[in-house]
Formats: structure tokens, C-alpha cells, sequence
């Protein structure tokens, strides 16, 4: 056992157009980097450092990594103290994880400090604690690709079961990030509370095409199955130039794009390095069209879990 340890923790793609809540994919940047060392207060005192560092909380109950830490060790009985830096490299309200990421890389850091006593499965339940804090919901999409890596759907929530999905080898992730913040919270509140029967048969179609798609490296079947009813709806009018940088993605060449998140992210996905390439500069082209400046990664899709870093 150590009594300090740095850890990254990437990004992620939530809902991934037709998995609402359940699907999710890692990126291989952004990510934030959370040092944890042991302290002789019994207290959780905690410093950021980094993109918007200023708006994040640093009461551990308003924390979402202070929160996932302390739903550990109450859950193991254990009254260590701990000083938590993090690092942001991902902002806040930006959709792709950024909550998320924070919570994974301190339960993931606070294990390997205990010894490793929690399996992954049990890591996610505290991380979800933390993601609750951010998003008032404990979904685990961002959270369950942040700390396993790869792509993962999570098929039920009570109990938790995690699945991992082949992902093709020559699958190319595009995330756009514009400067430009939504809220989670509302986001999640202009949701619908009901969805027709209708839509819930056309989206569970589309959720195992998809799979089925990413199965057999079968990318027409990806790419019709990416097609979401229930947020992105609603979701679309939180983000200036939404349809224009869609439109640009599918144009491009681009087998399917959609909302990362709550969003104002926006992803796609591509079967080469230089169509995604071409994708994020259209995209990012499309966005500056509507006034917002933005960054791009393009990566294949990650399959690391939290890295040590030192």
C-alpha cells in the first residue's frame, strides 16, 4: 500500500445517440488528473487546479470525487483522512464526462491507497454517489466507460450489471467541444417524464442494432441505429447550430452523430482516421458559423482504465 497516488481518468461519450442512460464510450483525452494523499485530520480537504477550476466546489459533500470518497469509506468503515487535488482537464457542463471522471479517478486512487478492497463493480456504485452530486441522477454511462474503458451498456441499474461491447477496430471517435455550457441538472429537467410506446419499440431497436452493428463491424447498421428519441429532441435547442453541425458530420462522412451528454458536446463516429479528421473540422467549421469557438479530439476509442500515473 501507498500513502499517495496521481491517477487519470478520461472523458467518455454518454448515450451515444440511441442508448439513453445506458451506453457509453471512453475517449482517450480530455481527462482529469486526481492526486490523493493521506493526511493524520481525519477530514477530506480538497484543492482544484486547472479548466474552471474556480467553479467547482471544494466542500466534500458538494464534491462529486469528495462525495464518491466519502460514500467509500463509509461504506468500509474507515475514517482516514485524505488530501484530494484535482486537476481538471475537462470543464464542467461540457458533456463528455467531466463529473464522471473526477468520481472514477478518486475511488479508483483511493483503492489502490486501501489496498484494492472493492472489486470494479463495487468502485462504481461510489462513483455514481459522486456523479449525483453533479447530476442529481446516478446513472453510470459516463462513469462505467471512465472506469472499465472501451464501450460498456448498462443493462440494469438494480442489481448493477455492466456489459462490455466489442468495439471494430477501425472505429474513429469525433467529440466537439464548443465553449459554451449546459447545465446538467437542466438538462435532465426538460426530459420527458413519459415516452409513447412507439418510440420505446423504435429505440430498443435501435440500442441492439447498434450493438449488433459493433458486433460484426457492421457500420450501415450503426450508422441507421443512430438515431435517439428521447433526448435529443428536446436536448437539440440547448445548442446553437445544432442541425448545421450535424448535417456537416453526416455530410463529411461521418456514419452517425449526436449529443455527448446533456451536451453542448457534440460526437461522431467515422471508419477511418482521415474521414474523422475531415468530420471534426467541418464540425468545428459549422459550430464557429453560429458564434462558438471549440476544440476537437479524434481518437480510436480507448480501452485503458484509469491510469497510474505516479
Amino acid at each position: 500500500m501507498v500513502d499517495s497516488i496521481r491517477i487519470k481518468a478520461t472523458g467518455s461519450v454518454s448515450n451515444v445517440a440511441c442508448g439513453f442512460d445506458c451506453l457509453g464510450y471512453s475517449m482517450e483525452k480530455p481527462g482529469d488528473e486526481i492526486t490523493l494523499t493521506k493526511n493524520k485530520l481525519d477530514e477530506i480537504n480538497i484543492t482544484i487546479s486547472g479548466i474552471q477550476a474556480e467553479k467547482i466546489p471544494i466542500n466534500p459533500v458538494k464534491n462529486t470525487a469528495g462525495k464518491a470518497i466519502i460514500s467509500m469509506l463509509s461504506y468500509l468503515e474507515l475514517s482516514h483522512g485524505f488530501d484530494l487535488h484535482i486537476k481538471k482537464g475537462i470543464p464542467p457542463g461540457s458533456g463528455i464526462g467531466s463529473s464522471a471522471s473526477s468520481a472514477v479517478g478518486a475511488v479508483f486512487a483511493l483503492n489502490k491507497i486501501l489496498g484494492n478492497p472493492l472489486n470494479e463493480e463495487e468502485l462504481m456504485i461510489h462513483a455514481m454517489e459522486g456523479e449525483f452530486v453533479a447530476s442529481g441522477s446516478r446513472h453510470a454511462d459516463n462513469v462505467g466507460p471512465s472506469l472499465y474503458g472501451g464501450m460498456v451498456l448498462i443493462r440494469n441499474y438494480k442489481p448493477l450489471d455492466i456489459i462490455h461491447i466489442p468495439v471494430p477496430e477501425c472505429l474513429w471517435n469525433i467529440t466537439i467541444l464548443p465553449y459554451y455550457e449546459v447545465n446538467t441538472k437542466d438538462a435532465r429537467k426538460i426530459l420527458p417524464k413519459y415516452v409513447s410506446l412507439s418510440s420505446a419499440v423504435q429505440q430498443t431497436g435501435n440500442l441492439a442494432g447498434f450493438i449488433l452493428g459493433c458486433i460484426n463491424s457492421d457500420f450501415n447498421l450503426i450508422s441507421r441505429s443512430m438515431e435517439d428519441l428521447f433526448a435529443e429532441p428536446l436536448r437539440k435547442k440547448l445548442i446553437p447550430g445544432y442541425e448545421i453541425v450535424k448535417n456537416s458530420a453526416i455530410e463529411n462522412g461521418a456514419i452517425g452523430c449526436g449529443i455527448s451528454g446533456s451536451g453542448p458536446s457534440m460526437f461522431a463516429l467515422s471508419t477511418n482516421q482521415q474521414t474523422a479528421e475531415l468530420v471534426a473540422k467541418k464540425m468545428q467549421f459549422s459550430f464557429k458559423k453560429s458564434g462558438l469557438e471549440s476544440k476537437s479530439y479524434v481518437s480510436k476509442i480507448n480501452k485503458n482504465k484509469p491510469q497510474i500515473l505516479d
